[in-house]
């Protein structure tokens, strides 16, 4: 018999207002007390895995030891600073890193306090950097099909325009070129032909590379990238990898762009970036965009900067995340969980329903013709004893590249057995 509901819950719902959430009719959220590794304990004392890893943040699991200490002993001595005219060794120390584990030129990191931000961040790096070389014909992007980039105004307009979530504010949104991704003969035509009319209106193209997340989890292969970065040279614009999903291991190395063999101009992080303990992000970019910001008129400098930029707190919990990748088998445990997930979820493909199953990294998507009863599906998850959030079409699992394969056994077991019996 389930415990009786928290007072903190009945006093506070009444004022809460949730996420991509119709609340007049989606179900109640889940009441969460505590976690600890990928598990979520709920007030009424069930336990659930979480197989999406809290928005794909938790890469190590939850409640990691070293994390928590690099936080407690930051606490103690600062917990932020503005970082207008003042730096902090924490900040400076995690750019450092960045920097470090990317192409020897990508070496300028703005901070912000979320991945929509640092969309927003990286597209008026781009457009001013034409305007301070003297160009102000150039201030719009190339963006694609099923991607997503935030919620944010700039970063909205460079999102999939036909994707729910954001339809409604077309009229609002700067208007930028959308394409599908170049990946067969017919859309590398179409790419092409956006790119020779519209080259000189063009500030950079921009894209999440190998995976569009939360456009529907779609993938794609690594020549897509060398064919945009060939594009981007051929008409000198700025490379974009919008990074926040699949940096830091998700795909099966570090940085997705990896695979390629490639480099952008411009990189975008967050999501995994503090381990899943709280906002920060960080927009990179290559010297020669930096450069063009490198004038003795002020109004040639970049006019951003949020309030909690580079915190304190945040950025040892990223430093201290950048450590377990370093002393920790993260990659090795990716390789596992993408061998567990191809194995354990291919009996979906045989399922009435169920149009493709694929697997990249820690990344496992089943999707289907559509979803009807969506409350209803999500209630059976969490009966089930999993985290489960399907969207749109697919159900897709993200979960932490620590998850035990009890866990991990107990998400793919629980989408199988759920979409068996439909």
């Amino acid at each position: 018999m389930s415990a009786p509901p928290p007072d903190w819950l009945e006093a506070g719902l009444p004022h809460i207002w949730l996420p991509y959430t119709q609340m007049k009719t989606s179900m109640p959220p889940v009441a969460i007390e505590r976690t600890y590794g990928s598990r979520m304990v709920l007030a009424d004392g069930r336990e659930l895995v979480d197989g999406i890893a809290s928005w794909w943040t938790a890469c190590h699991g939850y409640n990691h030891s070293h994390i928590q200490n690099a936080i407690q002993q930051q606490l103690k001595v600062m917990p932020h600073i503005m970082f207008g005219g003042a730096v902090h060794e924490p900040a400076l120390r995690l750019a450092r890193r960045l920097c470090a584990s990317l192409p020897s030129d990508l070496e300028r990191v703005f901070f912000s306090d979320s991945g929509s931000v640092a969309v927003e961040v990286a597209l008026k790096m781009a457009t001013q950097y034409w305007l301070n070389r003297g160009v102000r014909t150039r201030t719009k992007f190339l963006g694609f099909s099923g991607g997503y980039h935030g919620d944010t105004i700039a970063a909205m307009s460079v999102c999939d325009p036909n994707e729910g979530m954001h339809s409604l504010y077309s009229g609002l949104l700067p208007q930028n070129h959308i394409v599908d991704l170049p990946t067969n003969e017919e859309r590398i035509k179409a790419f092409e032909l956006v790119l020779s009319r519209h080259a000189d209106e063009l500030a950079g193209i921009i894209v999440e590379p190998l995976v569009q997340g939360a456009g529907g989890m779609l993938f794609h292969d690594a020549a897509v990238l060398t064919m945009l970065r060939a594009a981007a040279d051929k008409y000198d614009l700025l490379l974009i990898f919008d990074e926040i999903f699949t940096g830091f291991g998700r795909t099966g190395s570090m940085f997705a762009y990896e695979q390629s063999g490639i480099e952008p101009d411009i990189i975008v992080l967050s999501k995994a970036l503090t381990g899943g303990t709280m906002g920060l992000a960080a927009t990179i970019a290559r010297k020669r965009v930096f450069n063009a910001f490198w004038s003795e008129d002020a109004k040639a400098a970049l006019m951003h900067g949020p309030s909690y930029m580079a915190n304190a707190l945040a950025c040892a919990a990223a430093n201290a995340s950048l450590d377990l990748f370093e002393r920790e088998p993260r990659l090795g445990q990716v390789e596992r969980i993408e061998k567990t997930l191809e194995l354990s979820l291919a009996p979906c493909r045989n399922l009435r329903g169920v149009t493709d199953v694929r697997v990249r990294g820690a990344i496992g998507v089943v999707e289907l013709e559509g979803i009807g009863d969506l409350n209803a599906l999500k209630r059976r998850f969490v009966d089930a004893g999993v985290w489960v959030r399907p969207f749109g079409r697919i159900i897709y699992l993200t979960p932490a590249f620590t998850i035990d394969e009890t866990d991990l056994a107990k998400l793919t077991g629980a989408i199988v057995s759920i979409l068996s019996s439909e």
